[in-house]
């Protein structure tokens, strides 16, 4: 059997999104797996909404999550590499056009001169009578005589492709054996419009074929488009390629994802700290299942193991929290360094959105890390987690600051009471965690107060918030000085409040 050769042909209409990502994944998965080839080409026929800017984006996203591709564009309007170029469809229109005289001349397709009110008309038809929508032949038989009349009135005509009689069967490497009657696929179709716009289901085929593709691998959407593009193949004279089509990817509550009610694009998820390593682990299984009850996995051992013979037919749900949950696990493997560099890019938007005053270099970063690597369920919670740390004048909102059970003397009388204890008892060398913990538990039970809510003030006093990495690392964070002036702020917030008669 001869090495797969397999695609991805993203059009740049918009942004690389996750399903377009996943079936991008799937094919680089299996060409890797075994010994194949996989091509990326454009399919930019839609000049109206095809901008270089979405091409840009598509080619860095797929190369930021790792996925590389042996023949195609590497730069957005960059030079092509491979044997089977140009990989752009406006770079192909010679080659559509001389299929589709191919076909006319064998009779496989014919001029349509049907006016849209024509085909609308027959449309309402069919609806009144409770029939499906399809072409009713009008030009399917016309003379040469016929043709050449309409041709002088200046009628242009759209090719229409012949659709035979009979079903298609063919054998799904995902969902098994598929039939599908051709009556079922609204009569002969429109190959190329009328001002000589090769529509998708002919440019497709014509470059799948020139570009020798053994499979198709591609989304389940695409299925009922598969009976046309057969016959397409085989009237071009060309081998019919293996198709596999892979679930579709649901929202939580089951519905289609979709660009317009969900998010979809991998720079969103890029731009929120989701790492490659963690969204292509995710891709990989979201309707694949590795057989095991392993789930983290490289890409280079996704490439190891992927097969398509576990790939699910039922649609695949969507979970951030799952997704959530592993970029979690993949950040507590990088490296300290690592983790230190990555987070770079965030504490700088953190900054400039006013978030902190100040970006922390990587030496101030480095003490923190045993502290903050446990708990970023992504790169970009990093402020939300501390940037209490970087910002210079805290303000501290009041209702927060009084714990539930407490009122305002009580907790003012804690804070107090918290700032002699560190004063008293822990010394500028000895500002450590297991030297803070103890005598702030003493001055609880010997006042009688629940640690929890003792704690809880300082916390809000210190930081500004009511969760936080553990409250005595965030002090240490801290330091002795910022602590105490953080104290004393409060302290003077609390006193200024008014209560209530």
């Amino acid at each position: 059997m001869p090495a797969p050769r397999v695609r991805i042909a993203p059009s740049p209409t918009g942004p690389l999104h996750i399903g377009t990502a996943r079936t991008a994944l799937f094919n680089y998965l299996y060409a890797r797996r075994n010994g194949g080839t996989f091509v990326l080409r454009l399919e930019d026929t839609d000049v109206a909404r095809s901008t270089l800017a979405f091409e840009a984006d598509i080619l860095e996203q797929l190369h930021w999550l790792g996925i590389t591709w042996d023949e195609g564009p590497d730069a957005a309007g960059g030079e092509d590499r491979g044997p089977f170029g140009p990989y752009r469809q406006m770079q192909r229109l010679e080659r559509y056009a001389e299929a589709a005289a191919r076909v006319l001349a064998e009779d496989k397709a014919y001029p349509c001169y049907c006016t849209p009110e024509e085909l609308d008309a027959d449309r309402k038809a069919q609806e009144a009578a409770h029939k499906p929508p399809r072409y009713v032949g009008r030009c399917a038989n016309l003379t040469l005589e016929e043709r050449a009349a309409r041709e002088t009135e200046g009628k242009r005509g759209a090719l229409r492709f012949r659709v035979p009689a009979g079903k298609i069967r063919f054998d799904d490497l995902v969902r098994g054996e598929v039939e599908i009657d051709t009556a079922n696929l609204g009569g002969d179709f429109v190959i190329v419009r009328s001002d000589g716009t090769p529509l998708y289901h002919f440019t497709v085929v014509v470059d799948d074929a020139a570009m020798e593709m053994t499979h198709i691998i591609r989304g389940e959407d695409h299925l009922s488009n598969t009976p046309k593009h057969i016959l397409l193949f085989q009237a071009l004279g060309h081998t019919v390629p293996a198709f596999a089509h892979l679930p579709l990817i649901l929202n939580p509550d089951r519905t289609k994802m979709s660009k317009r009610k969900s998010q979809t694009a991998i720079a969103d998820y890029r731009a929120q700290g989701f790492i490659p390593e963690a969204l292509v682990n995710y891709l990989a299984l979201l309707g694949w299942s590795t057989g095991t009850e392993e789930e983290i996995l490289s890409l280079d051992e996704l490439a190891g193991r992927f097969d398509l013979e576990h790939v699910q037919k039922g649609g695949a749900v969507f979970d951030r929290e799952r997704l959530e949950w592993l970029n979690g696990q993949w950040i507590r493997r990088l490296d300290a360094e690592d983790l230190i560099e990555r987070l770079q890019p965030f504490l700088e938007a953190d900054r400039d959105a006013g978030r902190i005053d100040l970006v922390p270099s990587p030496e101030e970063l480095r003490p923190l890390v045993p502290i903050i690597q446990e708990r970023l369920p992504t790169l970009g919670a990093i402020g939300d987690l501390v940037g209490f740390l970087w910002i210079e004048d805290l303000s501290v909102d009041t209702v927060t600051l009084v714990p539930k059970r407490w009122d305002r003397d009580t907790t003012l009388a804690a804070l107090r009471a918290a700032r002699e204890a560190i004063l008293e008892s822990i010394g500028p060398v000895t500002f450590e965690a297991d030297e803070l913990e103890p005598p702030l538990r003493a001055l609880a039970e010997a006042r009688g107060w629940k640690a929890g809510d003792l704690f809880m003030a300082i916390r809000v006093a210190v930081t500004g918030r009511t969760a936080t990495p553990p409250l005595f690392d965030s002090l240490v964070a801290l330091g002795r000085e910022r602590t105490l002036a953080r104290l004393d702020r409060a302290i003077a917030t609390l006193e200024g409040m008014e209560v209530p008669a």
